[in-house]
């Protein structure tokens, strides 16, 4: 056993220990010491570190750049289609509204909303769909069925757009802020009632046409009777250019088990989207009536019904191109009757 430097042989037992204790003590205060600023600026070195910092924001740009097309193509905007679909007719109740001359911030509010809006509705679209697109021959190529962007990603860029979308509203009256709550709720639902019902294109429709009263309220600041009647007759449209739609994928659908009113109508669907076409004439008839439009809307609605003829003609063998080829004819459909009105309005 070996004896501290700093007790004598003579020295007391009590007094032993008292010296052993104070020369273990010391060199542990003057290790603490000595190690607490060095710590410290260890710490401070992790924390603050331009270097990582640098890497990191890199890293993030050079993912999202990557991304970038994937989020494009989720988000539809290289196929604009749906988007003119949806901006023909809120159009039409922002032009009836203002009779002739929308203001310029609602026009621009509701043409960006319906961007967004659409954008949204894709996104969430081939999320419900993400399980079931990679078997069907048109959708196996989009992102999330092949699993280039995960759902995540994509829940994550459903909820950026709905809240780009209710900020523009934001700068809207408060009753066309409460009218969105609605869109919102129809856009979110659509996709996910091809699985219960065979009239999803019905819900579609009811979606698509809901930038009608939104945009009649924001200008006008009120809904009137007539407002319905464009309402009704945009539902009865939607639901003829997406069964033409739901043609293309007829065969697909029935073995996946997805039901589409092209389902539906089987062998009748020429026939019964004849109808629908003729009733969507007879609505926005009714529609110059009741807002005391002249003769320029209704050549615009002669135009529109030559197209729904053409149209017929196109699906005549149900070819999977021509009914493709039907459906995007019907955005002249939509230009005919916003040409129509811009026209009456301005030589009325």
């Amino acid at each position: 056993m070996t004896t501290p430097k700093d007790v004598k042989p003579g020295d007391s037992a009590p007094a032993a220990k008292q010296a052993a204790a104070k020369n273990m003590a010391a060199p542990k205060t003057k290790s603490a010491a000595t190690t607490k600023p060095e710590r410290s600026k260890q710490k401070a070195k992790t924390i603050v570190n331009p270097v990582a910092k640098n890497s990191l924001k890199s890293s993030f740009v050079a993912k999202l750049r990557q991304k970038a097309p994937l989020y494009w193509r989720l988000m539809r905007m290289d196929r604009p289609i749906g988007t003119l679909l949806l901006l023909w007719p809120t159009l039409w109740s922002l032009w009836i509204a203002a009779k002739g001359v929308p203001s310029l911030k609602n026009l621009v509010i509701f043409v960006l909303g319906v961007i967004v809006m659409r954008a949204a509705g894709c996104v969430i679209n081939d999320f419900a769909d993400r399980k079931i697109d990679g078997r069907v021959e048109r959708t196996q190529h989009r992102p999330l069925a092949t699993g280039a962007l995960t759902s995540r990603e994509a829940i994550g860029l459903f909820i950026t757009l709905c809240l780009i979308a209710f900020g523009l509203v934001l700068f809207t009256d408060p009753f066309t802020i409460k009218l969105s709550v609605g869109g919102l709720i129809l856009a979110f639902c659509y996709p996910f009632m091809k699985r219960h019902t065979h009239l999803p294109q019905v819900v579609l429709g009811a979606a698509f046409a809901w930038g009608i009263p939104m945009a009649y309220a924001a200008e006008a600041g009120e809904l009137t009777q007539g407002i319905w009647l464009i309402y009704l007759a945009v539902v009865l449209w939607t639901v003829v250019y997406d069964t033409f739609y739901a043609m293309v994928d007829r065969d697909d659908d029935l073995k996946i088990g997805v039901k589409s009113t092209a389902i539906l109508f089987g062998e009748q669907d020429r026939v019964i989207t004849g109808a629908l076409q003729a009733m969507t004439i007879y609505a926005l008839i009714l529609v110059g009536n009741r807002f005391e439009l002249g003769s320029f809307y209704y050549l615009g609605l002669a135009v529109a019904a030559g197209l729904f003829i053409y149209q017929q003609w196109l699906i005549r063998f149900r070819a999977r191109a021509a009914c493709f080829k039907a459906f995007l004819n019907n955005n002249w459909v939509g230009v005919a009757v916003f040409v129509g009105i811009v026209m009456d309005y301005q030589f009325h």
